[in-house]
């Protein structure tokens, strides 16, 4: 067990954005509507409610029409979908079952009280999960969606929106400033599910925000996960705490104990950077993230 300090990198959605192009295969109710009322000869009605409504089909560019159902009956799963966790690493408001060649790390706050999301690692990919609450009534992918777009494009870089395995997705890349003053591009794939009355956001990065071959694993692994929302009643979007599971921190003891002389490289000590640090080959690995 190795623990790895660092300071909890900005958020994500501040972080990154692909460039916007049109959807021209998107396809409305309303379309097949529209043709159905020519062929009978109502074409002038239809007309007249596009004038009044603006036309179904207008959709901000790079968006996809909505909303779009999606399929959870692979997962990620809600707690009284399955019938424990015994396979699952519980992490509280959500339980995992990672791959032997993945590394988890635990992102933690300034103040290092919070665990704030969970990061898994696998080669030159990353996905970064965090889940909230969200109302009984309706899900918060589109509005969340939305925004993360607006805050992408309102700071230089663009975004996408893609249909993918989990619903709509959001295709992404953020202008950062390289030491040597000129612009680059980071890529990320924001994924967003719905569940009852929870909301589980994924961050692929790495060669998974542009690669389907690379993105394939951690899409499964995200599909295995199981949210644990609880009875308690939350704020729509307030975050669901993670924390570490019993049997992992008594076996983090064990190592301690095991070798108090072990030296920094071992213990994962402090870094500014996480691009330098690579997974271990023993996986899975957990690590903690400030």
């Amino acid at each position: 067990m190795v623990g790895l300090f660092r300071r909890k990198a900005k958020d994500s959605d501040e972080q990154t954005a692909v460039p916007a192009v049109e959807d021209v295969d998107a396809a409305t109710d309303d379309d097949a509507g529209d043709a159905a009322a020519t062929e009978t000869g109502q074409a002038d009605e239809v007309e007249a409610r596009d004038a009044v409504d603006g036309g179904a089909d207008e959709q901000p560019e790079g968006r996809l029409s909505r909303p779009h159902e999606v399929d959870r009956s692979e997962g990620p799963f809600d707690r009284t979908e399955v019938d424990d966790l015994d396979s699952r690493l519980d992490f509280g408001a959500l339980a995992i079952i990672p791959e032997s060649s993945m590394e988890i790390r635990l992102d933690v706050d300034e103040s290092g009280q919070e665990i704030t999301g969970m990061t898994v690692v696998q080669g030159e990919s990353a996905c970064q999960l965090q889940v909230f609450a969200a109302p009984k009534s309706s899900g918060v992918w589109d509005d969340i969606r939305d925004e993360i777009a607006d805050n992408l494009i309102g700071g230089g870089g663009t975004a996408e929106e893609k249909l993918g395995p989990l619903g709509i997705e959001l295709h992404a890349r953020m202008p950062t400033r390289g030491p040597d003053g000129r612009t680059t591009y980071a890529p990320a794939r924001f994924v967003g599910v719905d569940g009852p009355r929870w909301f589980l956001r994924a961050v692929l990065s790495g060669n998974a925000a542009i690669d389907e071959a690379a993105a394939e694993p951690l899409l499964a692994f995200i599909r295995r996960s199981v949210v644990i929302r609880g009875t308690e009643a939350r704020a729509p979007r307030e975050m669901l705490p993670l924390e570490i599971p019993q049997d992992v921190l008594a076996q983090a003891e064990q190592a301690d104990d095991a070798d108090p002389n072990a030296t920094p490289d071992q213990t994962g000590d402090k870094s500014d950077t996480a691009d330098d640090f690579k997974p271990f080959e023993r996986g899975p690995e957990i690590t903690e993230v400030r």
